[in-house]
């Protein structure tokens, strides 16, 4: 199936615009596009009129265009004529924002929304769901633009059942840098499901990791995407719902999916080299730290600090992600100490992890982190930035970066995210080294690093 007419679309129309409320959802989706992306928008109502000073069609057949992408947000009843109109009208692609299908108790009327969209041959999002974003093109979410977060563009496609976490995703993902090639929410997934998307998002060149947030499959459909995400050359993450069995009710009557047995699933994604985060946090860090390395990289982890209590805590969150950080051995700590400041070289401890104490001046983390870089006895090291030591400046960041770029060894930094640090966050951001905001954050990131790859 050829979704460049859902991610990438040149028309769109938006069907069921309000002349007297400018709420409701299709306006919403109908102005952000008009006003802030390339895509040419058209709205319609049988009603006709005008809507931001732009004529709006009585029928999607009167848009004299040729029309790549439709919104629909009518009336649950409406929905399937709709469908029939678009296909007659030949829209390649649509997107039903609706809600009150299957979800709503009224599979009914899902089928038969299912069953003129396969009449007229109309690949079909939803509905109930927000539909599309694409970075700098176009957004479908019936969201005002001022009460949304959105990454920018980058290599992450997201395939979400839910539209709510889909936006909460994109929060997280813009405040920690981590940028989208494409998101999109599926809601009832009547037609279009997990499955083409991800074959959608393997061949997509912009695409680098996928993510997939599942409530529950059909019959056999749960051991189709394992096999397919298996044979993914890109790193899959899944985060999952439907727990335990409030969750299961609750998916139930979110999107009227089968969740199954959670813990069954689990293992056989792990067993076929799929990543399972446990939560927003996890999918999150994996994701920040997949997207920056393409290579996989081993377990054995050098972690740098200006603080003890932090280099501790590092140690204690490897061990229960399964990473090794042991003591270097004699000479690597005989490396470590002889390039260190005269100041610090008597008190700093260079076991591993490394504390270089808060007098620690910005030739140590470089000289440090070169070390590391050149030695074969790690193969990937944790920085704990604390951007408040008076020996470092904001642009430690980026020099240390440059040790990566030039050695190549996967550098995971930790540095509080406030406002006030940003500069020396992006340092790292601008040289593609992941900048975790926790300690356990980084350690995620170390782990996912030792993820199976395929290609």
């Amino acid at each position: 199936m050829n979704f460049d007419n859902f991610f990438h679309p040149r028309t769109m129309a938006v069907i069921g615009v309000s002349t007297s409320n400018d709420l409701h959802p299709a306006n919403v989706v109908y102005g952000k596009n008009l006003l802030r992306y390339p895509v040419k928008v058209f709205p319609v109502n049988p009603k006709g009129g005008t809507l931001l000073s732009q004529k709006v069609y009585r029928k999607i057949t009167d848009i004299e265009e040729e029309l790549d992408l439709a919104i629909i947000a009518v009336r649950a009843d409406l929905v399937p004529a709709t469908v029939r109109e678009c296909a007659a009208a030949g829209v390649k692609g649509a997107i039903v924002i609706s809600g009150g299908f299957a979800e709503a108790g009224r599979n009914d009327l899902q089928e038969e929304m299912l069953a003129e969209a396969e009449k007229g041959n109309l690949p079909v999002i939803g509905p109930n769901c927000l539909g599309i974003f694409t970075p700098a093109h176009v957004d479908t979410f019936f969201l005002p633009s001022e009460r949304t977060v959105q990454p920018g563009s980058g290599n992450v496609g997201i395939v979400s059942q839910s539209g709510g976490i889909l936006v909460d995703l994109l929060v997280k993902f813009a405040d920690e840098g981590i940028g989208l090639s494409s998101a999109v929410s599926i809601g009832n997934k009547a037609m279009i499901r997990e499955l083409s998307l991800l074959d959608h998002f393997i061949h997509d060149p912009l695409t680098g990791v996928i993510v997939f947030y599942i409530e529950g499959f059909r019959e056999n459909e749960g051991r189709e995407f394992v096999i397919a995400a298996k044979n993914s050359p890109k790193p899959v993450v899944v985060l999952k719902s439907g727990k335990t069995a409030g969750g299961v009710r609750a998916v139930s009557s979110h999107t009227a999916s089968l969740a199954g047995d959670y813990h069954v699933f689990k293992s056989v994604l792990e067993q076929h080299g799929v990543y399972v985060a446990a939560n927003e946090l996890e999918l999150t860090s994996y994701c920040e730290a997949l997207s920056c390395y393409e290579k996989p990289a081993g377990g054995r982890i050098g972690i740098v600090s200006g603080s003890g209590g932090h280099g501790a805590l590092a140690v204690d969150s490897c061990a229960a992600y399964g990473l090794s950080a042991e003591e270097f051995p004699i000479p690597l700590q005989e490396d470590l100490r002889r390039v260190l400041s005269d100041s610090i070289k008597g008190i700093a401890s260079v076991a591993n992890p490394i504390d270089l104490t808060g007098s620690a001046l910005e030739h140590d983390f470089e000289a440090t982190v070169e070390t590391l870089s050149k030695s074969d006895q790690i193969d990937c090291i944790l920085l704990l930035l604390l951007p408040y030591l008076p020996g470092i400046s904001s642009d430690l960041g980026a020099r240390i970066s440059m040790i990566y770029r030039r050695e190549g060894k996967p550098l995971i930094a930790y540095v509080p995210h406030v406002e006030k640090f940003r500069m020396l966050i992006e340092g790292f951001e601008l040289n593609r080294v992941p900048v975790a905001s926790s300690i356990e954050s980084a350690v995620m990131m170390a782990k996912a690093l030792t993820g199976k790859r395929n290609g």
